[in-house]
């Protein structure tokens, strides 16, 4: 079993993602893509790993899930889902 949280991208269209980054967060984008080719044999771009990154944070959001629970069960299912602040930090 692989030590990286994140698994092996499924194939899928590749899409373009911009975003500003610090230098520091570029470094470890980058040491985590290098570990990422090593684990897996296959060198995959950051702009393709990141979206997959960012999934695999929110979904292990705890305080997060729980809002989006919570919205759900008060809210049309429908429309799209902004957390506030406030909703996710109260227990």
């Amino acid at each position: 079993m692989s030590p990286l949280k994140l698994p092996k991208l499924p194939d899928r269209e590749t899409t373009k993602l911009s975003f500003a980054a610090s230098a520091d967060l570029k470094r470890q984008l980058d040491a985590y893509a290098a570990l990422y080719t090593k684990e897996y044999g296959r060198k995959e771009a950051l702009a393709d790993l990141i979206p997959y990154m960012l999934e695999a944070f929110l979904a292990s959001d705890r305080e997060f899930q729980k809002a989006l629970r919570v919205h759900r069960d008060q809210h049309d299912t429908n429309r799209p889902i902004a957390a506030s602040k406030s909703s996710i930090q109260s227990g």
